[in-house]
């Protein structure tokens, strides 16, 4: 029988819901791989809308399960309908809304509260010991829930390539290893079944970060 995986979904567009190019590249990749996959998003409003050309807030408010459908094809759920048990393994792609609307890391940083859908499933996941596959900025999520986890966000020394290092910082205060990768690196926490890649948090070109996150899908798998 085929593996399943569930991916959950936080808007879209980088500035206030899901990066499309990592979205895009992880379930290109589990297709790729012949895995069957279905698609979730939070059934909330967003945190505010940006203008993508201005980098902008605007007054719009937007829906996080409407708008991740546009990625989905109209193929996605509420996220409350996810049942864990129907699932091999959970992945989260990245973009500002993981910080934003599946958590508050975008104005209160390790401070944050993370949506208590979001927590509970990725609890939900854990104690199952079912791998969970992140990248970009959502593994703060796993360092926020998952205690003394192992994650990387890539490099923990900020410059014109890796202009977020400073959430590493952040990862390390939370009482979490960061372990410093490049952008087709993943690190794998064995103990934990936690698979995760910077993608986006690198300044790279796209087709590295589509090849980091499809790293990341293999790995995952191979936890399976």
């Amino acid at each position: 029988m085929s593996k399943k995986v569930a991916v959950i979904l936080s808007g879209c567009g980088v500035y206030d819901g899901s990066e499309i190019h990592e979205s895009s590249a992880v379930l290109v990749h589990l297709s790729r791989a012949g895995v069957q996959y279905a698609i979730f998003a939070p059934d909330i409003d967003q945190m505010h809308v940006v203008d993508h050309v201005k980098g902008q807030p605007t007054e719009e408010k937007r829906n996080v399960l409407t708008e991740s459908a546009r990625i989905a094809r109209g193929k996605i759920s509420d996220l409350k309908d996810l049942k864990v048990s129907e699932y091999d393994a959970l992945i989260i792609p990245g973009g500002f809304g993981v910080a934003k609307n599946l958590s508050t890391w975008a104005v209160q940083g390790k401070d944050c509260s993370v949506l208590k859908l979001i927590e509970e499933t990725i609890k939900s996941f854990h104690a199952g010991h079912k791998p969970i596959g992140l990248c970009c900025i959502s593994p703060v999520l796993a360092a926020k829930l998952i205690p003394r986890c192992e994650v990387t966000v890539g490099c923990d020394t900020e410059c014109e390539k890796w202009p977020y290092a400073g959430t590493a910082g952040a990862i390390k205060e939370l009482g979490c290893k960061h372990v410093n990768k490049q952008v087709n690196e993943v690190h794998v926490d064995t103990k934990n079944k936690l698979v995760t890649n910077c993608a986006f948090m690198s300044n790279s070109p796209l087709d590295q970060i589509y090849d980091g996150v499809g790293e990341m899908v293999k790995a995952l798998l191979k936890l399976l």
